[in-house]
């Protein structure tokens, strides 16, 4: 993993940033110019089960998949492309050690930051840019939990090709599978039957 203080994606973050809370001038200078902007390779692990998370991730390329070792077996719950923070919320527990993995697909390009409590000594408005990040992060998630629940494999596949299409083909069919909760030759049977109803 590589470091370098200057990238031109890194104003993602200051739009994603002024979606919560408004910047002058010099709020924005003095955001970029401490940006910590970091270099992953592909199958970097950034957290694994077990630890406790001490930092965030904003991606500005790539793509970041996270998963669960259950009985042995990795079972893929997200994925996190370009644009999208991610965070282990840990609640009003510091301490909290993470109950998945996150791992790199790809080559990502990503800012990173201390993980933000409310005895961070930072303006008022980061944190509750944090909380409100997070309400919406874990709105999005209920949603995509209710869908998962609610829908058939291929009703599934079907969201995921109208919500992330670009994961299609970014992501290989055996993540996709796990994400989906089924077998990839299942979901090589759903790609043929939606491909002959095409």
């Amino acid at each position: 993993m590589e470091q370098n203080q200057s990238n031109p994606t890194s104003n993602e973050l200051i739009k994603y940033i002024s979606k919560y809370i408004k910047l002058t001038e010099e709020e924005t200078n003095a955001i970029l110019k401490d940006l910590d902007i970091r270099f992953y390779k592909k199958g970097d692990i950034l957290i694994k089960e077990g630890e406790v998370p001490e930092l965030c991730y904003f991606i500005f390329k790539g793509c970041v998949r996270q998963y669960f070792n259950k009985d042995g077996e990795e079972r893929t719950t997200e994925f996190y492309t370009e644009g999208q923070p991610i965070a282990v919320f840990q609640g009003t527990n510091g301490n909290k050690k993470s109950p998945f993995y996150l791992s790199c697909l790809e080559d990502c390009v990503m800012s990173v930051g201390p993980i933000v409590s409310e005895d961070t000594d930072i303006d008022p408005r980061f944190i509750n840019l944090c909380k409100t990040a997070a309400e919406d992060e874990l709105c999005r998630t209920q949603e995509t939990l209710a869908i998962y629940r609610l829908s058939n494999p291929e009703e599934r596949y079907l969201d995921l090709m109208k919500t992330k299409p670009e994961l299609i083909e970014r992501v290989p069919q055996y993540y996709l599978a796990s994400y989906l909760g089924i077998k990839p030759e299942s979901l090589s049977r759903i790609r043929k039957r939606l491909t002959k109803k095409a």
